[in-house]
């Protein structure tokens, strides 16, 4: 599929701010205009980019009801109630849960943690999970990343003498739940600072207003745990700007450091150890082992993993774990194959649509939000991936670049039996019988909103840069931009005119990739780089064409040898005559 290359040059006034700034980066043009497109303006805010600050995190007191939800917690502690911790089944579910129950732990032993399992009990606050905590003497629920959306449950619930101080970072409905306090920084009528926590960054928020309410000095104990709210950011896939993005720095500091017991015994089955974990480790190895608990067997099992402090239970929950994830790409495969055929078999369902809805009766529930995100890629379109078990469809929702699939959904609510999620993934129930009719609406809906651009792929490009440019000093100062994610992603170069220095060539099974050694006009020295699946380029490189090229910067550590540096190129296309 061919991309579309985007770069907007910087305005007169963007250039002026970035002027200002390079002094303050290497005197490196190319960094100040990555600092500009990140919204970095004045030195003052570039020192606090490079060098994320937990002074800078938020006064948790600032989200609407955490004085509610604090004394509503102090007081059970204070009259010795029962406590449950409960969460979704997800990564960020099970690190917020794994958070709280971890840090209350340190001041209270009357409590327990429950995650719903995802086959008997589904998404979100479940009745079984109520009658439960009833029977159990439970009278406060704290529950994590679900929720905003139980008003059913919840005033069952405080019929049986529960009440639930509900801490979640979901789109909300007009009629809340009538829980005691409700955080939320997606609240209508909330100036939170930033609204696009994660679930467990929510919980993480909770628990800092709680330390502050008491006079708890001891930040290391609360500071200690970011390392879960890092897992988090990452899987979630929330944007790494702002709060989040001092969270996610630190966090990985402690993952690179000392992490939790259990998230050490997954790094170790990931063969991370010794290595700089970044974000798109968590994304690819260890983001995906936690999931596969609740997608495969129980979540519960997740957390069993990151509450213990035996190392050599950690390891052998770990394993388990993994066993999970192996059998989850089976069935990923496999569905992912069946998606596909049934698609070919049925072209009516992509041609001339802007969005996808299939459905199947008994794909694994645990497995086709991750079927729905791959049709996406492929297709790029918005896509919806539903499951049939006794007249009922469950499904997931998965959306393209800068297209609100929850709006997309919301269309069509009143079809639905349940539905909640992020601008770019939902999950939804409906009866078998609407699932004609939600397609209809849906794709109509998608049809009049989304605009053409994103229904094609395209890069966006950070920044314009010779071959002289990439200096040590310059691959320095790209270090500091990490962690990387939405709001902040690996920045993009883009070379013109690049020449084969003679050496390149094909790699691969089946030579598909090709390994190559570059060069351009600014500089003598020759660059390493490799480009994946793009091999039909390579008559053209090696007959020393000029070439234009998208790439990411990465950089090796070779032990006595120093660090080398290698372009990933994204993205190849035939230099235009200059």
């Amino acid at each position: 599929m061919t991309r579309k290359w985007n770069y907007i040059p910087l305005t007169a006034r963007q250039q002026q701010m970035a002027a200002e700034l390079r002094p303050h980066c290497s005197d490196s043009h190319a960094i100040a205009e990555l600092l500009i497109r990140r919204g970095v303006q004045s030195p003052d805010d570039a020192e606090k980019f490079f060098s994320p600050s937990i002074a800078d995190l938020h006064d948790p007191f600032l989200m609407p009801d955490m004085d509610k939800a604090v004394e509503r917690l102090n007081r059970a502690m204070g009259s010795k109630e029962r406590i449950m911790v409960y969460g979704d089944y997800d990564v960020d579910g099970v690190t917020a849960v794994t958070l709280v129950y971890k840090y209350l732990q340190n001041y209270y032993s009357n409590i327990e943690y429950y995650i719903p399992t995802r086959y008997e009990e589904g998404y979100g606050i479940s009745m079984k999970s109520i009658d439960y905590a009833a029977d159990a003497g439970v009278k406060l629920v704290i529950v994590l990343d679900c929720g905003i959306k139980a008003k059913e449950e919840i005033t069952y619930a405080k019929s049986k003498g529960i009440d639930f101080i509900i801490c979640d970072h979901h789109m909300p409905d007009e009629e809340l739940p009538p829980a005691a306090a409700i955080l939320n920084p997606k609240m209508p009528g909330s100036t939170y600072p930033c609204k696009h926590l994660s679930g467990c960054g929510v919980g993480f928020k909770f628990m800092q207003g709680f330390a502050m309410s008491n006079g708890l000095s001891n930040h290391n104990e609360l500071e200690g745990l970011l390392d879960l709210v890092a897992v988090s950011i990452a899987a979630d896939i929330v944007p790494i700007v702002g709060e989040n993005r001092v969270m996610a720095y630190h966090g990985l500091r402690r993952l690179n450091s000392n992490p939790n017991l259990g998230l050490r015994s997954i790094i170790r089955i990931c063969k991370l150890t010794n290595k700089d974990i970044t974000i798109s480790d968590v994304i690819f190895k260890i983001g995906p082992r936690i999931n596969a608990s609740g997608r495969m067997q129980s979540g519960i099992e997740a957390v069993d993993l990151l509450v213990t402090r035996d190392l050599h239970d950690a390891y052998e929950k770990g394993m388990n774990i993994d066993q999970y994830n192996k059998d989850r790409k089976e069935l990923d495969k496999r569905i992912t194959d069946e998606a596909n055929e049934l698609i070919e078999r049925n072209v009516n369902v992509v041609e001339g649509k802007r969005s996808i809805v299939i459905c199947k009766k008994d794909w694994h529930k645990g497995i086709i939000g991750i079927v729905a995100s791959r049709l996406t890629e492929l297709y790029y379109k918005p896509a919806v991936v539903l499951t049939l078990s006794d007249g009922v469809a469950t499904g997931s929702a998965r959306s393209v670049q800068g297209f609100d699939i929850y709006a997309a959904v919301n269309e069509a609510r009143h079809l639905l039996e349940n539905f909640g999620g992020h601008p770019y993934a939902v999950g939804l129930t409906l009866k078998e019988e609407n699932v004609a009719e939600f397609a209809k609406l849906f794709e109509e809906y998608v049809a009049r909103h989304i605009l053409p651009y994103q229904l094609e792929p395209h890069l966006e490009i950070d920044a314009e840069i010779t071959f002289s440019e990439i200096t040590p000093e310059f691959v320095a100062s790209l270090r500091k931009f990490n962690p990387h994610g939405p709001g902040n992603q690996k920045p993009v170069f883009m070379t013109r005119n690049v020449f084969d220095f003679g050496t390149s060539k094909l790699v691969g099974k089946a030579m598909e990739h090709i390994k190559l050694e570059l060069e351009d006009n600014s500089t003598s020295r020759v660059i390493n780089a490799i480009a994946f699946n793009m091999s039909q380029y390579f008559e053209h490189i090696h007959a020393h064409k000029p070439i234009d090229i998208c790439y990411t910067l990465e950089t090796t550590k070779h032990p006595g040898r120093g660090e080398s540096v290698q372009l990933m190129i994204r993205d190849i296309r035939l230099s235009k005559p200059l």
